[in-house]
């Protein structure tokens, strides 16, 4: 990548070129599993509104990556949701970048020991992403996808 990647909190300004991000019915699925296909300005308006610490990775300028908290227990941990990188940004560093400013703003702000992230398992490239970074298994729940079938959720935690 020729162009340093930096972060800043989301604005509402940044929504219409997130809502692009997802390709399709799997990837919103992987990213925000209530979300309804397609993703609009609404519905990640919304989880904006209830999540903490929504954070954006800019390219030359440009949005590349998008994250945010679903979870947080000051001093106890922070659970990443809504991780999505856009699809001209993709395998160039974006999501480990994101992943690892998520993990500063958890331990700076939250005092947060841990890291929580879950990823369904169709998911390769989230699992490979974050047990490269360090995150080990420490659960797998059921759960339902789009069109009823099983799948199941990798529930996956790092020490900060």
């Amino acid at each position: 990548m020729n162009s340093p990647l930096q972060h800043r909190p989301a604005t509402a300004a940044d929504l219409g070129d997130v809502v692009g991000f997802p390709q399709n019915v799997d990837e919103l699925f992987f990213c925000y599993p209530k979300a309804i296909w397609p993703l609009n300005v609404g519905q990640l308006a919304a989880a904006m509104a209830e999540r903490r610490e929504s954070t954006v990775v800019e390219s030359a300028g440009k949005v590349a990556g998008f994250a945010n908290f679903y979870q947080w227990q000051h001093g106890e941990f922070c659970a990443l949701g809504n991780l999505m990188v856009a699809p001209w940004a993709r395998s160039q560093g974006v999501a480990q970048f994101l992943v690892e400013t998520m993990e500063t703003i958890a331990r700076d702000r939250y005092k947060a020991p841990l890291m929580k992230v879950s990823c369904f398992n169709a998911n390769a490239g989230g699992l490979l992403l974050y047990t490269r970074m360090g995150y080990r298994t420490v659960g797998i729940v059921e759960r339902r996808a789009p069109d009823g079938s099983r799948v199941a959720l990798v529930q996956l935690e790092k020490p900060l």
